[in-house]
């Protein structure tokens, strides 16, 4: 596995690849969530490549960027073990040097949910992950469906800005009582770990309400608002359209998407459930292909 730390080595080692060439971003501390994307990238491309890279720029100020964990030489190790070609890491002075100054403006749908709560965390995402595809070129972007906006988001940059890229989205992986995983689940307490299923299990609540005919929004919410367990404490809820984000309100239609972050102290839990048009596909998810799918672009 080659391991990089410039976009000028990222690219030059990129383009020696077989093509697909399949890209996982992440931010280091690798979990299954993390893993599985490298899988299904292996499964559907001849190469693959992996950024590890915790990027300043989608941090708020009081955020955990300093205490994000980084666990570099233990995540290489697990890469390599999983056939991984080319490890990008850069660091954060070579990524952003002296005079940075460009940002990408990511529109409306950057700003709703988590858009809201965190000023300017998809202008950031969306910047990086520019940089990244601009250095690798790979030939599809895998991400997790955990992250719904955000895959959003990127998808819409994708497209906007005419990026060579397919952008390929994976289930989200769980612990066995159903908790996404995410790195930022070691933050939580004992208690709390124990009640962070509920997020599940509420918003699943929703879809089963929807699946059995609940047609009003305010009340298919309500079903999954009364499944949260204590000390878990909703920061938002909402059934919205699974590509503008825009909010469902009055009679839902479908296809739809609940989404939700709760609060288990200073810990933000994100979640989401699809809600599918009957007789139609998921409308977030990408299906599986071969290598030989890949079109270009």
């Amino acid at each position: 596995m080659h391991v990089v730390r410039t976009p000028g080595s990222a690219r030059a080692i990129a383009r020696t690849l077989p093509r697909p060439l399949g890209f996982v971003p992440t931010m280091g501390a690798l979990h299954a969530g993390h893993l599985a994307l490298v899988e299904r990238a292996l499964s559907e491309c001849a190469a693959v490549a992996v950024s590890i890279f915790v990027n300043p720029l989608q941090f708020a100020p009081g955020e955990d960027f300093e205490r994000y964990p980084r666990e570099f030489e233990h995540d290489r190790e697990l890469l390599a073990e999983h056939g991984v070609s080319l490890l990008y890491a850069p660091t954060v002075e070579r990524m952003y040097g002296p005079g940075f100054a460009t940002r990408i403006d990511v529109g409306p749908l950057g700003t709703r949910f988590e858009g809201a709560v965190r000023a300017g965390h998809f202008g950031g995402v969306a910047t990086v992950v520019a940089k990244l595809l601009g250095a690798l070129e790979p030939t599809a972007l895998y991400l997790g469906q955990k992250d719904a906006q955000q895959t959003a988001v990127l998808r819409r940059m994708v497209s906007d800005l005419d990026f060579a890229a397919d952008v390929v989205v994976a289930p989200t992986v769980r612990e066995p009582d159903g908790l996404a995983l995410s790195s930022r689940n070691a933050y939580l307490t004992p208690e709390q770990r124990a009640a962070a299923p509920s997020l599940r299990v509420a918003l699943l609540a929703i879809a089963e309400a929807v699946e059995r005919g609940e047609t009003g929004v305010d009340r298919a919410l309500a079903v999954g608002r009364a499944r949260l367990r204590s000390p878990l404490t909703w920061e938002y809820l909402a059934l919205v359209d699974p590509r503008s984000f825009e909010p469902c309100t009055g009679s839902i239609v479908l296809p739809a998407l609940a989404l939700a972050v709760v609060r288990a102290g200073t810990t933000r839990l994100l979640d989401n459930a699809t809600l599918p048009a009957p007789g139609e596909a998921d409308p977030i998810l990408t299906p599986p292909r071969s290598n030989a799918s890949f079109v270009a672009r």
